[in-house]
């Protein structure tokens, strides 16, 4: 199942600004009779328009795929349940019902629940978060994402594409969630200096089953960034996520039966974006270039599903995308992105997995339409070859629609 967490780097800075909250607060109050004194005290005692502040994403979307994605796979990667271009024709995307709150002057929350399209209901993250430690020092614990990568800790339809990139598809099986404990500090300086830790239980797919009493994963993350004169800023970032996996299945590999791997997996990512907005307006004009890189080494045992040995499984793999948008006139923007896998070395004795020399590869192409900041509708087409046996053309158009006051997502 995918999974759709998110944050934002500062609890006060949730929400919309004081004009959306207080159109989102017109109109429920009229819906509710509230009088416009109630409005305006809500309001100015509050960073949240209401207590806690609710908010509901919808999303729908139109796909056509020349390939069948019921045969998806990855030649040479080891693939969780999840990684796949998605279904043909009309579907409706997961929906997100987000909660949330300051506590008390110390302490936040936020819990979310995702509509899956099948009519069940998922707990995608509940986590508590300090607001009051002092020293530049965070505290968050509970169901989160993971502080690794960039577009990892923002939801989903926050993203600048529809679908995510083939290093997240292919090494953290979508995106990486998991329960924890999380500790950030951000240097007393001008320059932006963040350094961050977590403790994580190991129910995400790269640690993929914990059989230990505790900790499954641990990470370590960095990042550092500033402003470039009053049109430009950019971040660069890093990070290490160690897991022992025990019995971690592969669903998309061999007849729909899932392999399974137990052993060492490290994850290594690296991340850079940059900003431009004339004079920093982005109203108007904006530009934004960002990429990723991961490395991934297992070492341990694979037990092939279809083969039936379990054998030494030893694997060197990387991959990355370089992407870029630029909103060229109000309210339109367009996007391009290159994505590429590659295997450096694989020892599989067991026989799960072919053909490591492939390089997946593919280009993607965006157009996107904001009606207001409450609603969406894009346009994406992918040249896919990450398959060996030609290019799968893949077109999406989706609309995204979000009701209630919904917070900001980290730079």
């Amino acid at each position: 199942m995918k999974h759709h967490f998110g944050r934002s780097r500062h609890p006060a800075s949730r929400g919309t600004s004081a004009s959306m909250r207080v159109a989102v607060m017109g109109m429920i109050a009229a819906a509710l009779s509230l009088p416009a004194v109630a409005q305006g005290s809500m309001i100015g005692s509050s960073a949240n328009a209401f207590n806690p502040a609710i908010s509901l994403i919808l999303s729908g979307t139109y796909t056509h795929l020349s390939q069948d994605p019921a045969a998806y796979s990855l030649s040479g990667f080891a693939l969780g349940d999840a990684a796949s271009p998605g279904q043909r024709g009309f579907g409706i995307s997961p929906s997100e019902l987000h909660l949330s709150s300051n506590i008390d002057p110390d302490l936040y929350a936020a819990m979310a629940l995702i509509i899956n399209p099948d009519n069940t209901v998922s707990l995608e993250e509940a986590y508590f978060q300090t607001t009051g430690l002092g020293n530049g020092f965070t505290l968050k614990g509970g169901r989160f994402f993971s502080g690794i990568g960039m577009i990892n800790q923002k939801h989903p339809h926050a993203w600048d594409f529809i679908d995510e990139p083939l290093a997240y598809r292919t090494f953290l099986n979508f995106q990486y969630g998991d329960e924890g404990l999380q500790v950030r500090w951000v240097a007393p300086t001008e320059t932006f200096i963040e350094l961050g830790g977590e403790a994580l239980r190991g129910s995400g797919f790269v640690a993929g089953g914990n059989e230990k009493n505790g900790i499954g994963a641990h990470s370590l993350f960095a990042h550092i960034g500033g402003d470039a004169g009053v049109s430009q800023s950019w971040r660069v970032g890093g990070a290490l996520l160690n897991a022992a996996p025990r019995g971690r299945e592969s669903g998309a590999i061999g007849a729909g039966l899932p392999d399974t791997f137990s052993g060492d997996s490290r994850l290594w990512t690296a991340d850079f974006i940059w900003k431009w907005a004339p004079n920093g307006n982005p109203g108007i004009k904006n530009a934004v270039i960002q990429g990723e890189y991961f490395w991934r080494e297992d070492d341990g045992l694979m037990s092939g599903a279809v083969s039936g040995i379990t054998g030494d499984y030893h694997a060197r793999q990387s991959g990355g995308y370089l992407q870029g948008v630029y909103q060229f006139m109000p309210r339109w923007r367009a996007g391009l992105r290159y994505d590429v896998l590659a295997t450096h070395e694989l020892n599989d004795a067991s026989g799960a997995l072919a053909d490591p020399n492939y390089k997946p590869s593919r280009v993607g192409v965006i157009l996107e339409f904001a009606k207001s900041q409450f609603s969406r509708f894009r346009l994406q087409y992918n040249a896919d070859q990450s398959q060996p046996g030609g290019v799968d053309h893949q077109v999406y158009a989706q609309y995204q629609l979000s009701l209630g006051a919904h917070g900001g997502h980290q730079f």
